[in-house]
């Protein structure tokens, strides 16, 4: 446990905060599986949606500092090459 005021102030704000990146590292996980199915499916229209879908959450994560801006640019063009060869 902290024994500082300050620390104690900082445990409880980055509780919340962790919770709330869970919650959109989850999003990102779940859009992108949405994408790949629609695309093994075969489903264009569905895949054109999910993927942008997808890159929509990257980019906010990336946004909001819960993951890193290449990393989202990574995890995007690695999606994007997946349905390009499906």
């Amino acid at each position: 446990m902290p024994q500082s005021k300050s620390m104690k102030k900082r445990l409880r704000q980055s509780q919340p905060r962790r919770i709330r990146n869970i919650g959109r590292k989850r999003a990102i996980k779940l859009s992108t599986r949405r994408t790949l199915d629609a695309a093994t499916a075969g489903d264009a229209d569905a895949t054109r949606e999910a993927l942008s879908g997808a890159f929509k959450a990257l980019d906010k994560a990336a946004q909001r500092g819960v993951i890193h801006k290449k990393t989202a640019a990574r995890r995007k063009a690695r999606l994007h090459k997946r349905i390009a060869q499906a």
